[in-house]
């Protein structure tokens, strides 16, 4: 399959990864600080939940909204350009949010705003950088590159900023904000480094069509592929039941397991050590089982981690289960990243990552809602049966679609 991007050599590739994975754990490192931060702003403007709860949806809403077309914008312009554009915003927002904060006018209009556009930011942050491998990296370092980005992100995003966000709101918020404009900032100057092209095109003519011809083109192209197609249905049931486990494991710990904050933090760490763990040895498990395998360690994973707390409430039991689904969660992201890079032209990238994210990201908040509705009429323990048993029914698609000869085309295209 041609691609338009200047292939990049083994010591670009090597200089390129370390550039690409600094700048994702520092940026995901700030991003994962601002989703603690701005909800605790808002706890002393209002004594409404919702109202708070408000300020953390603004930070998610634009991956229901606009990924689509921010997958048309990625494919039509310089990816690095674009990368750099986003940490200007961002940093931009937490200059304001820290003048105000240092000015003690921090509103809940202001915080909303800066939720929203640092929604955005993210949105086209982390639809370029997930672009840009395959005109940075050789192909044969691609999958190492995706186990570091993947590891990374994950991490960084999901559990080193939210702890490092709650230490640094100890010493105030303007303390906070001040830190994680200096992540963005740094990211930003990381990405100078960063050797090649990155359009997706060579020539200068425009796509023909229009905005939403375009998202449609791409939602074609994924569709009517059948690994692709395959692998973004199995993402959405995997991720909704990983925001159903972080919406409902809180209450669970609480009232079943009768845990206190250290033994709660064990238990969500647990899923950050999974999915270093799974970066780490995801090239040593593709070697030894295959990438088939390899990516159905996620739905073992999955099950054993929405499965634990139905039949016990230990922590190591439960723990394990978290562990399961860390470690398989990052199998599976490193290989879907690898086939979907194979398999997606350059100009295509863009929205196939955006409509692959879209699945994804869009399918927790629906996950977290669904889980509380059951769990409020049926219980919490039938709630998780329920997305074990949802894990569980992916087994024979899956099976039936990655075969191994669907994988060897993938890995030759």
């Amino acid at each position: 399959m041609r691609r338009t991007t200047r292939a990049a050599t083994p010591d670009r590739s090597t200089r390129n990864t370390a550039v690409l994975v600094a700048f994702t754990a520092i940026t995901n490192l700030a991003d994962g600080v601002t989703k603690v931060v701005l909800p605790l702003a808002a706890i002393p403007l209002t004594d409404s939940p919702a109202q708070v709860a408000g300020v953390g949806l603004t930070l998610t809403l634009p991956w229901l909204l606009i990924a689509l077309h921010v997958g048309v914008l990625v494919d039509r312009f310089d990816r690095r350009r674009l990368l750099w554009l986003a940490d200007g915003a961002r940093i931009l927002v937490v200059a304001v949010l820290l003048t105000l904060a240092l000015r003690d006018a921090v509103t809940l209009p202001a915080l909303y705003i800066a939720g929203l556009v640092l929604g955005v930011a993210e949105v086209v942050a982390l639809t370029s950088a997930a672009t840009l491998v395959p005109s940075a990296v050789v192909p044969a370092a691609q999958e190492r590159a995706n186990a570091w980005l993947a590891g990374a992100e994950t991490v960084c995003n999901e559990f080193c900023g939210p702890f490092v966000g709650g230490l640094l709101v100890t010493a105030g918020t303007g303390v906070a904000l001040g830190w994680t404009g200096a992540g963005y900032l740094i990211g930003t100057l990381i990405l100078v480094l960063l050797v090649g092209r990155f359009r997706p095109r060579q020539d200068d003519a425009r796509p023909t069509g229009s905005v939403n011809q375009r998202i449609a083109e791409g939602i074609r192209f994924l569709w009517r592929q059948r690994v692709l197609r395959l692998m973004a249905l199995a993402l959405t049931v995997l991720c909704a039941c990983w925001g159903a486990w972080l919406a409902l494991m809180p209450l669970v710990a609480t009232s079943l397991m009768h845990l206190d904050a250290r033994e709660y933090g064990i238990l969500v760490s647990a899923l950050g050590v999974g999915g270093l763990v799974g970066a780490l040895t995801v090239t040593g498990v593709n070697r030894l089982l295959g990438r088939r395998w390899s990516m159905f360690a996620d739905l073992v994973g999955t099950v054993a981690m929405v499965a634990a707390p139905v039949f016990s409430t230990n922590l190591w039991v439960v723990a394990t289960g978290a562990f399961l689904g860390g470690m398989g969660g990052i199998l599976w992201s490193v290989n879907a990243r690898t086939i979907s890079q194979r398999l997606v032209d350059s100009s295509m990238l863009g929205r196939y990552h955006a409509a692959a994210r879209l699945f994804s990201w869009g399918a927790m908040p629906l996950g977290a809602g669904l889980v509380g509705l059951l769990a409020e009429w049926f219980g919490m323990r039938t709630a998780f049966t329920v997305f074990a048993v949802a894990a569980l029914l992916i087994i024979i698609p899956f099976l039936r679609t990655m075969t191994s000869e669907a994988l060897s085309e993938a890995d030759t295209a």
